[in-house]
């Protein structure tokens, strides 16, 4: 049942009133930030289609249909090339998923789609196919895709995920109905993290505040690293702000330049823009308990003591302009002196 899903009230009101109608669309498209639940709420309405004891219009999450798509287990990818570029079938005969490997989907798991998707259903009312991270298809995947679209049999439906709908092609989006998720509250996802995840509350609220309304990130947050790398993003402003210490600030240079790769880097200058935003709001006067990382509110106002709108305005935009060349393949080293010692200077 959609209840037992976290947030996105609208999105559940749109499913239900769509499968109360009896005119569920042949292809939607999911769309939102990674993490926020799409594909469970894929699989929620694959249930719901394939249901044979619904409670209204929703699934009874009982029967043996339900139990065997509630159970299903996409597997991780595997050491042979072959399996990871296929077509992945859950419990239930008719409900299947494709989806990137190494961040591409290739056309043969969208021409296997293709191929099943004109195929009455096996054991259900309906064929149901999860498309995640649709935007990852090359060009002859989604044309491959493009044409079970244009006239999918009544009984199949297809679902796609995304969390970059303009990178699909326009007429692949034409074809879909599309369902927007938005982020979900901090206060839901804190709460999940108590109630599920057996978390201390203290840890909850922070995971739920730094997740920037994304269960799935607060579920993989390390938090122990978080601490650690905010620590040290930490150091970087107190030193531009309080000591004025520049041999702390090459210090904090050389350790944000020595990033394991890309990812790692660009996470470190996410946290200590968030980090800025956290010390401006303190200094225009927002309560200390709106802020992200409220359980440092005593070193943020002190920093925030000695900020201004114009500094914090540059060092965001200083920041934004090095993550917008991370596309190329920069010296971070070089890269992170150039911009610790620009905020320096602003």
């Amino acid at each position: 049942m959609f209840s037992r899903l976290i947030g996105n009230e609208e999105v559940k009101d749109a499913l239900r009133h769509l499968l109360a109608s009896g005119r569920m669309p042949g292809s939607l498209l999911f769309t939102g930030e990674a993490g926020i639940g799409k594909k469970l709420f894929a699989l929620e309405l694959a249930k719901a289609l394939n249901c044979r004891n619904r409670v209204g219009v929703e699934a009874c999450d009982e029967c043996s249909s339900c139990r065997r798509i509630n159970n299903s287990i996409f597997p991780p990818f595997s050491d042979v090339k072959d399996n990871n570029e296929r077509m992945i079938w859950s419990e239930h005969g008719d409900v299947a998923m494709v989806r990137p490997y190494k961040q591409i989907i290739r056309v043969r798991p969208m021409r296997e789609l293709e191929r099943e998707a004109n195929f009455r259903p096996f054991e259900g009312a309906a064929r149901v196919f999860i498309v995640e991270d649709a935007e990852y298809m090359n060009d002859q995947a989604a044309n491959a895709l493009l044409k079970t679209l244009e006239e999918p049999p009544a009984t199949t439906h297809l679902m796609l995920t995304t969390t970059n709908p303009t990178a699909l092609l326009a007429t692949i989006r034409s074809r879909c109905q599309v369902i927007r998720f938005a982020p979900i509250a901090a206060g839901q996802i804190e709460k999940f993290l108590v109630d599920e995840k057996a978390m201390s509350a203290g840890d909850a609220a922070l995971l739920a505040r730094t997740s920037q309304g994304s269960i799935g990130r607060a579920c993989a947050s390390d938090l122990d690293d978080y601490r650690e790398r905010r620590g040290a993003m930490l150091a970087v402003l107190q030193a531009l702000t309080i000591t004025g210490n520049r041999v702390s600030l090459l210090r904090s240079a050389e350790g944000l330049g020595g990033a394991r790769d890309r990812a790692d880097y660009e996470e470190s200058l996410a946290v200590l823009e968030a980090l800025i935003h956290d010390a401006w709001a303190l200094h225009l006067g927002r309560p200390a308990e709106t802020i992200v990382n409220s359980d440092l509110v005593n070193d943020l106002e002190k920093i925030a003591a000695e900020l201004s709108s114009r500094k914090a305005a540059s060092w965001l935009s200083e920041i934004e302009e090095l993550r917008g060349t991370l596309e190329v393949n920069i010296n971070k080293r070089i890269a992170s002196d150039a911009l610790l010692m620009g905020m320096a200077a602003a």
